[in-house]
């Protein structure tokens, strides 16, 4: 197999994530046996973490127990908050990459994990430890990476100062994640162009949530200035539960395609295994 240019990880946690009505726990697994079909550089496919904050993601260990990925070449991805979480993912053999959301505002980091963010840097520590412990790799979602909704202070030197934090603890994967869609073409370009060189040993990725009529400036702006790994959700769907504005819709993956494609970028999925993936998501989502 081609050696891949530019890597799609499919979201199905960030788009079921923050729906109401809870998608059974069968639905999830066809829906996740579909997605391995396709040769996704990683599937984001559950979270442990408490099932007060996030209903939907209650029954990720069931899930992660009858997905069969025998014959993928996907990564399975989970997000977790807290060190209990890190184990339960750690012990998980079908698990390999432990995501934790390191939020560099603060009121963010509270919201979203009831910690500071120096409370949330340690956290970060011990959940590396028992990733490499365990045999996983340890990825960061760097979210409010591209502006900050509370009034706090936001600026790009507040982000490469917490990526140099990560790089010194030997963090090798980072998302840059626009929390609730407010990245521009410029921010974008600034981030990506000044970390990317800076830090060739980590492998920066885009979590983008977006409007869907802005996603070619946001990726196009990346891409342009060397990020090759970008988060995406079938259709755009799901966001962000956890943040206080108005929900934005994920990167659709199937214009991450398009971009791969119109590109000529190496991105090995399968289209035909993508469409009946597709299909599957509109059952699962009730779409159809």
């Amino acid at each position: 197999m081609s050696k891949l240019t530019f890597k799609i990880i499919e979201c199905p946690r960030d788009a079921m994530q923050g729906r109401k009505d809870f998608i059974p726990t069968d639905a999830k697994i066809d829906y996740l046996n579909r997605l391995l079909t396709v040769g996704f550089e990683a599937i984001d496919c559950g979270s442990f973490v408490s099932p007060k904050a996030i209903p939907q993601m209650a029954d990720t260990k069931e899930v992660l127990d009858h997905i069969d990925k025998t014959n993928s070449t996907s990564k399975l991805s989970v997000v977790v908050a807290n060190k209990s979480g890190a184990m339960k993912a750690a012990e998980h053999e079908k698990v390999d990459i432990i995501g934790f959301p390191f939020s560099i505002s603060e009121s963010f980091q509270q919201y979203n994990t009831n910690k500071s963010r120096e409370e949330a840097f340690e956290m970060v520590k011990e959940i590396n430890k028992i990733a490499i412990d365990n045999g996983k790799h340890m990825l960061i979602y760097l979210s409010m990476a591209f502006g900050n909704p509370y009034g706090e202070t936001w600026n790009e030197e507040i982000v490469k100062e917490w990526s140099k934090k990560m790089a010194d603890l030997g963090i090798s994967s980072i998302n840059l994640s626009d929390t609730i869609g407010v990245a521009d073409e410029k921010t974008i370009v600034d981030l990506f162009q000044n970390l990317i060189p800076h830090y060739p040993e980590i492998e920066f990725g885009a979590h983008f949530h977006t409007v869907y009529t802005d996603w070619h400036t946001k990726v196009k702006a990346a891409y342009d200035n060397g990020c090759r790994r970008f988060d995406g959700a079938i259709k755009g769907l799901g966001g962000c539960p956890m943040s206080k504005s108005d929900m934005v819709g994920n990167m659709p993956t199937e214009k991450l395609i398009s971009f791969a494609n119109e590109h000529k970028e190496t991105h090995g999925l399968n289209l035909f295994d993508f469409e009946s993936a597709w299909n599957v998501s509109l059952r699962t989502f009730g779409l159809v």
